[in-house]
C-alpha cells in the first residue's frame, strides 16, 4: 500500500450529538472556508436520520456556534458529507462504512461517543478491514482513574499503533496555551530565572462563572477533578514546568511534558480543598444528597531538580465571580533589602499569563513612587485580542490528526500519569464544603496556600493586578 500521510477520509462516529453540532462540523466548515478540506466526511451513528437531516444538523451548529454560514462556502462543505445509520453493535453498520470509504487507504475516525463505546466501535473497524492504515481520534475523558486509563489504551493498541492513536484535549489546542511554550523558550532572559532560586510558587485558577447548565446527570459522573484538573489544569503545569526540548525532535514537547507529569508528586487529601456551590443538588440530574465536587483546589509539587520544593496551587470551581482562566508565576522577594526600612512584600514580582477569554502576558514590578521613596505596583503588559481569522482549538487539532501531526495531543504515558497524580483523592470521602455562587469558593481553600491569598483573575485583564 502506498505511503499516505494525509487522511483521505474523515468519519465522525457520534455525527448527530452534541459534540459534533457544536464544535465538529463548526471546525469543519472552517476548515473548507480556508481550502483545507477536500475529503469525504462521514457521519455514523443511530438516529433513524439521512443525509439531508445530517446536513440540516451541521448547517444549524455552523449558524449557532461558527459564526454565521456562508451560502457557497456551505455548498461545497455540504458535498463533502455523507451519512451511515446503525448500531455500533451490528456488524452489518461497519460494513456499510467500508462501501461509502471507497478506495480511501488513511481514514481518520474520530469517536465522539461514550468511552463505553470506545472498545465496540474499534473492534468493528478492525473486524470490518477499515482500521487499516487509518487514525483515530478519542475524546476525553480518557478512563475515569488510573485502572480505566490503561485498560482503555490496552485496548486501543489492539487495533492502531499509539502514533496513529490522537487524545484530542482541546485545551492542548488553544493559541492561548501554546503560548505557554513560545513565551517561555523564545525569550532567553526566562531561562536564568525559571527555576525553584527565583519562583516562590505558581498559581493556576480556571474559573467560570456559570453551573452545569442542564448537565447535571453528567456531571455528577465526573465532578471537577476529573472534568478539568487531571486533564487541562494538569497540562497547563507541564507546559510551565516543560524543560526545553530537543531541537529538531519531533516528539521532543511531548517528551517534556510527560517527563513534568512523571515527576510529580502524587496528591494526598491534605493537599485537596472539595467545593460544592449551594444550589447544585437541585440541578436536573443530579442526587439530592450528592457529593460530587463543582469546585476543587490541590497544592501539587514537581519533584524535579528545576521544580524542587516550589508549590503549585490549582483551583477551578463553577459559579465563581468571573469566567477566565490565569496563571500567576510569583518571584521570591529579594534576598536583601537596600532602602532602610522600606518594605518589600513578597508577590510584587511575577509573570501573569491570561488563557482566557482575552490574551495577555504581564510582568509585575515595584517602581519609586516620584519624589519619595514610597514603592509603586506597576504591570508591563501585552495584550492581543483573538484574532478572528486564527484557527479555533478543534480546527487546528483536527487539521493536524488529518495530517499526523501529533505534538498537541496526549500521549499514552502522559495520560496515565496524570492520572497517577489524581488517583488518591478521587474518593468523595474527602469533606465537601459548601460555597455561595458568585464567591471564589470554600473559605477552606485559603488553607492549602502558603500565605492564605489567592490572585483572583479580573473580568478583563487590561486592569492591572
Amino acid at each position: 500500500m502506498p505511503d499516505v500521510t494525509i487522511s483521505d477520509a474523515l468519519v465522525l462516529f457520534g455525527a448527530t450529538g452534541d459534540l459534533a453540532h457544536k464544535k465538529l462540523f463548526p471546525a469543519l466548515y472552517k476548515m473548507a472556508w480556508r481550502g483545507n478540506l477536500h475529503v469525504p466526511v462521514i457521519g455514523v451513528a443511530l438516529s433513524g436520520w439521512n443525509l439531508e437531516q445530517l446536513i440540516e444538523h451541521a448547517r444549524d451548529g455552523v449558524e449557532k456556534f461558527g459564526g454565521g454560514v456562508d451560502d457557497g462556502v456551505f455548498r461545497r462543505f455540504a458535498s463533502l458529507l455523507h451519512y451511515v445509520d446503525g448500531d455500533y453493535r451490528d456488524p452489518k453498520t461497519f460494513q456499510a462504512l467500508r462501501q461509502e470509504l471507497g478506495d480511501a487507504g488513511c481514514p481518520l475516525y474520530y469517536l465522539a461517543i461514550p468511552p463505553s463505546m470506545f472498545e465496540t466501535v474499534t473492534q468493528g473497524l478492525e473486524n470490518s478491514g477499515c482500521a487499516r492504515c487509518a487514525r483515530v481520534v478519542i475524546e476525553k475523558p480518557f478512563g475515569r482513574d488510573l485502572a480505566s486509563a490503561r485498560k482503555l489504551n490496552a485496548d486501543l493498541a489492539k487495533v492502531f499503533p499509539e502514533s496513529n492513536i490522537f487524545r484530542i484535549d482541546h485545551y492542548l489546542g488553544k493559541e492561548t496555551t501554546l503560548n505557554l511554550t513560545f513565551f517561555r523558550f523564545a525569550n532567553a532572559f526566562l531561562e536564568p530565572i525559571w527555576n525553584r532560586n527565583s519562583i516562590a510558587s505558581v498559581q493556576i485558577t480556571m474559573a467560570e462563572s456559570f453551573g452545569v447548565q442542564g448537565r447535571g446527570k453528567f456531571y455528577e459522573e465526573s465532578g471537577c477533578i476529573r472534568d478539568v484538573i487531571q486533564n487541562h489544569m494538569m497540562q497547563v503545569v507541564a507546559y510551565l514546568a516543560e524543560e526545553p526540548p530537543g531541537a529538531g525532535s519531533t516528539d521532543g514537547l511531548r517528551d517534556a511534558r510527560s517527563q513534568v507529569l512523571h515527576a510529580i508528586r502524587p496528591l494526598s487529601p491534605d493537599d485537596l480543598v472539595r467545593g460544592q456551590f449551594r444550589g447544585y443538588r437541585k440541578e436536573p440530574g443530579v442526587a439530592s444528597d450528592s457529593r460530587v465536587e463543582t469546585f476543587a483546589a490541590v497544592r501539587l509539587y514537581v519533584d524535579s531538580w528545576r521544580w524542587g520544593g516550589v508549590p503549585f496551587y490549582i483551583r477551578s470551581g463553577k459559579c465563581l465571580p468571573v469566567t477566565a482562566t490565569e496563571v500567576m508565576v510569583m518571584f521570591k522577594r529579594p534576598p536583601q533589602s537596600v532602602f532602610g526600612t522600606l518594605h518589600m512584600p513578597q508577590g510584587d514580582n511575577y509573570v501573569r499569563f491570561r488563557l482566557s477569554p482575552d490574551i495577555a502576558t504581564a510582568v509585575g514590578a515595584l517602581a519609586k513612587r516620584p519624589g519619595s521613596m514610597d514603592t509603586d505596583h506597576v504591570e508591563l503588559l501585552v495584550a492581543r485580542n483573538p484574532d478572528p481569522e486564527e484557527m479555533e482549538a478543534y480546527e487546528r487539532l483536527l487539521w493536524m490528526a488529518m495530517h499526523g501531526e501529533s505534538t498537541l495531543f496526549a500521549r499514552e504515558d502522559a495520560v496515565e500519569a496524570a492520572w497517577r497524580v489524581v488517583d488518591p483523592i478521587l474518593s468523595t470521602n474527602t469533606p465537601l464544603y459548601e460555597y455561595d455562587p458568585g464567591t471564589w469558593g470554600p473559605l477552606e481553600a485559603d488553607h492549602i496556600i502558603a500565605n492564605g491569598t489567592w490572585h483572583n483573575p479580573l473580568p478583563s485583564s487590561n486592569h492591572a493586578t
